[in-house]
């Protein structure tokens, strides 16, 4: 029987709070193997005293991961041979446009993220692309999904542990970014490649994450990487009725050691008595 991989990876851009040590713990209980990955390609908010942190907080909760640990700012240039190949069959283009532009578009309809791209840079020649470039132009690079749709020889779905085979719909993202202007990768492109070079088989991640499959299950068509099941666990929310988030302060796991909490509780208060 074929031993099931699971993985936590968190971003150290803060403190882990109960909401990771759910996930953390969620992913741990349902593989045989466990993994831990840090998701560190924005160098702008990531610290390595983050990372640290986090190490010791999963292992004072009792977790334990097989090594290394994947650090994902280690491996930009893998991530650049994927869009590479992308690039190659012509499933990408540089975007100049910034997110006020985007907004701004007249009747630009609503994704899953936010306002769907109108396309206005896939629809530049490729000379006026290769000048914006050659001047030093800031750009993200997006995908052209509906091209990468028409390469496609049978509709998308994933298999999601307790409901069954659910059907994907890509194009409700528009041209997703899967290189942003500040960052060599998105995690879109960064986490899908990495599920694969790991041998991941269950994906466990947020509910709120749920969507986002739907752009994975491309990338690992258009890239022969393999399907793996996913399992989207519920959120910790707070006394507000809100996912705990970094950026509404939610108390982090170090604050609570300090208080006095042991490990045990701490896993009883994520859902893991």
């Amino acid at each position: 029987m074929t031993a099931t991989v699971t993985r936590f990876a968190p971003s150290p851009t803060g403190g882990l709070h109960l909401g990771h040590a759910h996930a953390a713990l969620f992913a741990a209980s349902r593989g045989d193997r466990f993994l831990l990955r840090i998701e560190d390609i924005d160098l702008t908010r990531c610290r390595p005293e983050f990372t640290a942190a986090i190490l010791d907080d999963l292992a004072w909760l009792g977790l334990r991961w097989e090594q290394p640990v994947r650090v994902q700012s280690e491996h930009f240039a893998e991530y650049r041979a994927a869009l590479d190949t992308l690039s190659t069959r012509g499933l990408l283009y540089p975007c100049f446009c910034t997110r006020a532009e985007i907004a701004a578009a007249a009747g630009a309809p609503q994704g899953p993220e936010g306002p769907l791209y109108p396309g206005t840079c896939r629809r530049l020649a490729p000379a006026e692309r290769a000048d914006r470039i050659a001047a030093g132009e800031q750009h993200a690079l997006r995908l052209d999904t509906a091209a990468a749709l028409a390469q496609l020889a049978a509709p998308l779905s994933f298999h999601e542990r307790g409901e069954g085979r659910l059907a994907c719909d890509p194009a409700r993202f528009g041209d997703v970014v899967l290189a942003r202007k500040d960052i060599p990768a998105s995690y879109h492109l960064c986490v899908t490649h990495d599920d694969a070079l790991q041998g991941v088989t269950l994906v466990t991640r947020g509910r709120d994450l749920k969507p986002a499959t739907d752009i994975h299950r491309l990338l690992q068509s258009l890239l022969g990487w393999p399907e793996p099941e996913y399992a989207h666990h519920g959120l910790i929310l707070g006394p507000d009725g809100r996912r705990l988030a970094k950026r509404d302060r939610a108390p982090t796991l170090a604050a609570l050691r300090a208080a006095g909490h042991a490990p045990a509780e701490i896993r009883a208060m994520a859902g893991f008595p």
